[in-house]
């Protein structure tokens, strides 16, 4: 089985890896990756693309076909990955959550691979009343991630056939320790918080609701994908990963951080602008088709396992929010210094 994995080098990927490797120990397991975030290392051991047997450094945008021979599968989780990165770059945003994923898939197709796993967001339910979002509820996506997410799963869903198989995992909000760890992820920030400064500091008022995921579970629901049927959602499945007992009002979030880490002080913006996302999801769906899949990891084991991943690693930042934890800012350093182009692209001039 020979499996390529793009945007392997990002916040979810080295968990994906690690479980792969593991389900599937025999398998050609391939790595393509910008390397915008490469350097972001915390707290590893090792290069965590050791565990892969071949890793690329390309452009999604430029993808070059010959890699897909005599691949199986492709798990696509290469993208511009949250809003504020999605809202600085926006046209780029659409040329590679989108425009770039239909073509890899396209291409994939072409070359005779069976399985095309994408990475979606519940991102594109935007702001939902009236109860948690299925995936046959209307889709209201607010920004221009969400709304790259939902053009791609449309055109997906056009390519696909009995030969082709196409799985649209709409991830809940990805939370966790990693070995690039993010932390501009709402329970990421809040434990990065508590830990640094024994403060909270919510941005909104508190009541807007989110689902979480643990990254490992994440990496457990690729892992189910691959292994999916036709007979089992059918050619094109899009479906919410996560857990109903994983949708949480950010106050909430920050409560529960407060309890594993005594003393934090949580402060409230009560007159700040309603936040525009809120939505809580239904993932009865998911827990249907995979019952041997379903998240294992609880809130308060993952808010542990970040504080014990930072106190590892010295971390004392107060200032965290303008530093290279926050993707955007790596983004906007690497532009800075005339490394990477206004569409992304790496520069030749740093090149000796």
């Amino acid at each position: 089985m020979k499996i390529l994995i793009t945007g392997n080098m990002g916040y979810i990927g080295p968990s994906v890896v690690q479980r792969l490797r593991a389900s599937y120990p025999n398998a050609v397991l391939i790595g393509f990756d910008m390397g915008y975030f490469a350097n972001c290392l915390t707290n590893s051991e090792i290069f965590p693309e050791c565990k892969v047997d071949v890793q690329y450094f390309s452009d999604i945008r430029h993808f070059q076909e010959n890699l897909l021979r005599d691949v199986d599968a492709v798990v696509h989780l290469a993208a511009i990955s949250n809003d504020p990165m999605g809202n600085t770059f926006e046209k780029v945003t659409l040329d590679i959550n989108h425009h770039a994923s239909v073509e890899l898939a396209k291409k994939a197709k072409e070359m005779g691979v069976k399985k095309f796993i994408y990475a979606s967001s519940c991102s594109m339910y935007g702001f939902a009343e009236g109860g948690p979002r299925t995936e046959t509820d209307t889709l209201n996506p607010l920004t221009a991630y969400a709304k790259s997410k939902v053009l791609t799963e449309k055109d997906l869903e056009k390519i696909i056939n009995k030969n082709f198989l196409v799985t649209s995992l709409r991830f809940s909000t990805a939370c966790g320790m990693s070995e690039r760890l993010r932390l501009d992820l709402v329970l990421n920030d809040f434990v990065a918080c508590a830990v640094a400064s024994k403060k909270i500091t919510i941005l909104s008022d508190g009541t807007p609701w989110r689902p979480l995921i643990n990254i490992k579970d994440m990496a457990q629901a690729i892992d189910w994908a691959l292994r999916r049927e036709s007979n089992d959602g059918g050619e094109f499945l899009a479906v919410n990963i996560g857990s109903n007992e994983w949708n949480y009002q950010v106050k909430d979030l920050a409560g529960a951080v407060a309890k594993v880490i005594p003393g934090t002080e949580v402060l409230i913006n009560k007159d700040a602008p309603p936040d525009k996302r809120s939505y809580k999801v239904s993932f009865d769906l998911f827990r249907q088709l995979a019952p041997n899949h379903q998240p294992r990891m609880d809130l308060m084991t993952t808010i542990r396992e970040l504080k014990d991943g930072l106190e590892a690693m010295g971390f004392k930042d107060g200032d965290f929010r303008n530093s290279e934890f926050m993707r955007l800012k790596v983004l906007t350093h690497l532009r800075n210094k005339s490394l990477l182009t206004e569409n992304l692209e790496w520069a030749n001039k740093f090149i000796v």
